[in-house]
């Protein structure tokens, strides 16, 4: 019987450069094949060909040959996919903000009924089933062990629950043979992450074939029975999954051991550089409530806590991003909240958790959003002409993002590439460029190695910690990667419902990082 799956000599150039070369896999019925490789490995790509997305035939479509059931495919738009079985959740979600869950799960599969305005106008007029579609919803939401309203809006929706209802959507179709997961966990919590997984093994043995692509490595040994491993656009591993170890997917991956002990042990420091003080904001799915806590000059502080507990609402409330209140103070000034240019000013950036909306110019240069920052707050990067003309400084724009492109090993054709058109990791590599390129005092860095593989994710934190000791930069650094935290910071506190649960010293035992996350222990002082 022929693989449900197959694809013979697959290669993609892209913009000039080589990105995937002669890819040769399979992929059989009700298997979870997990695909991992470093941003820029080409897996991204490989699925846009799979799933027919304009953007590979606009830039002049792929060689080699596609297989589903036998038959040979050549998919010229995801429609086309859709209709041949595939279902694909992407990294970044495509929900509707102001549609309930179920009007997402059911978008343009909407059953309706008849009425009198249809047999005279046509069925444009129908009325919809909302009983039937709040059924199906609940269904394809059941399936997956979660609790979410199929009523509730994506806007009120946090993040993981945005996560679950684009995955519902997708099993809810009826003739759903390939479920395509692009880092699928990258934004949930470690239980969520685990009632994700049982849930594919649980659709895989329905039959379905699932591609999970992941940088969390020990889920793919969790939940794969077989890996692909691509690095720089080539297969380099087909292993089935007999006890293999992340250890071994990572120096695959990247070609090289991985060192996670790259932290300095208790240094000693003084001096308070920031505090907060009954901090609240209004951040829909991650509210905080009354949070107060101080950060020592030169440190990196660390904020963790579950999905829509609130961490990530302390750096955008204090970056004005979102209503807030209470007071912040830096260098011994109180700093107005709700003035994103005054808290710049003060010396401050902010290095967003989305890197698509907030962070990058996406159709605008690699060195234009590098510099972008510091020359609209600081005036850099501008030649001035008789007091009258303003010019920008393209050479030393180039200099500057031709220094980060290389120290975060951004992969990329130029710096003249737009930043659309980078992986996501490399994209928040440019988000950290930018924020660096602000030389600030205070960094805040929030989830900075989301969606990132094993290896750009050691650079990353690397940089962030040559930052911190180089140039004595004081780092807040929010992450739902508790190991993560507890590897470069030097104390992280722990957010729940909205407030610090606690603050510990990361060389504690990860138990009580999870008591606290558990909001067991009452609140304390680091």
């Amino acid at each position: 019987m022929a693989p449900l799956l197959k694809l013979e000599g697959v290669s993609k150039d892209f913009y000039g450069a080589s990105v995937l070369e002669d890819v040769n896999f399979s992929l059989e019925r009700g298997e979870i094949l997990g695909l991992v490789g470093e941003n820029g490995a080409g897996k991204t790509t490989l699925m846009s060909i799979l799933f027919g997305m304009p953007a590979i035939a606009e830039t002049g479509g792929y060689r080699g040959r596609i297989f589903l059931d036998g038959n040979e495919v050549s998919f010229t738009s995801p429609f086309d996919a859709l209709d041949a079985g595939f279902g694909m959740v992407h990294q970044e979600f495509s929900l509707i903000p102001g549609f309930e869950a179920a009007e997402n799960i059911m978008l343009d599969r909407e059953p309706v009924k008849s009425n009198y305005a249809t047999s005279v106008f046509g069925p444009r007029l129908s009325t919809l089933r909302r009983d039937l579609m709040m059924e199906h919803a609940k269904s394809a939401i059941d399936r997956l062990g979660v609790k979410i309203e199929p009523s509730m809006l994506v806007s009120e929706m946090p993040v993981g629950h945005k996560q679950f209802t684009e995955i519902a959507r997708e099993i809810d179709r009826e003739n759903i043979k390939i479920l395509v997961l692009d880092e699928p966990t990258a934004v949930l919590t470690e239980s969520e992450a685990e009632v994700l997984l049982n849930a594919l093994k649980s659709l895989a043995s329905s039959g379905i074939g699932i591609i999970f692509i992941s940088h969390r490595l020990h889920e793919i040994t969790q939940a794969a029975s077989r890996v692909i491993v691509l690095r720089d656009g080539r297969v380099i591993k087909d292993q089935k999954n007999d006890n293999l170890k992340a250890a071994d997917l990572a120096v695959w991956m990247v070609g090289r051991e991985i060192d996670k002990d790259t932290k300095e042990k208790n240094r000693d420091l003084t001096g308070e550089a920031f505090s907060v003080e009954k901090l609240w904001v209004d951040m829909p799915g991650e509210t905080v409530r009354n949070i107060s806590f101080s950060v020592k000059q030169g440190e990196i502080f660390g904020i963790g806590g579950l999905a829509g507990q609130g961490k990530l609402g302390i750096p955008n409330g204090i970056m004005g991003l979102f209503p807030s209140g209470g007071k912040i103070f830096f260098d011994g000034n109180e700093i107005p909240l709700g003035d994103p240019a005054a808290v710049l000013k003060a010396g401050m950036a902010f290095v967003s958790e989305d890197r698509r909306g907030v962070g990058l110019l996406l159709d605008e240069s690699l060195d234009w959003n590098i510099a972008f920052g510091a020359m609209q707050s600081q005036g850099a990067f501008l030649k001035h002409f008789f007091g009258l003309i303003t010019q920008r400084d393209e050479k030393a724009m180039r200099r500057l993002a031709d220094e980060y492109i290389a120290k975060l090993e951004i992969k990329c054709t130029s710096c003249r590439q737009p930043a659309r058109e980078l992986s996501g990791g490399n994209q928040q590599k440019v988000c950290l460029a930018k924020a660096f390129a602000l030389k600030p005092r205070l960094l805040f860095v929030s989830e900075p190695t989301r969606g990132i593989d094993v290896g750009a994710k050691k650079i990353v934190l690397d940089t962030l910690l040559s930052y911190n000791r180089e140039q004595g930069t004081t780092i807040v650094m929010v992450s739902s990667e508790l190991e993560e935290l507890r590897s470069i910071c030097d104390r992280v506190a722990i957010v729940s419902e909205g407030k610090i649960a606690g603050i510990l010293a990361p060389d504690r035992p990860a138990a009580e990082f999870g008591m606290f996350m558990a909001g067991t222990f009452p609140p304390e002082e680091a």
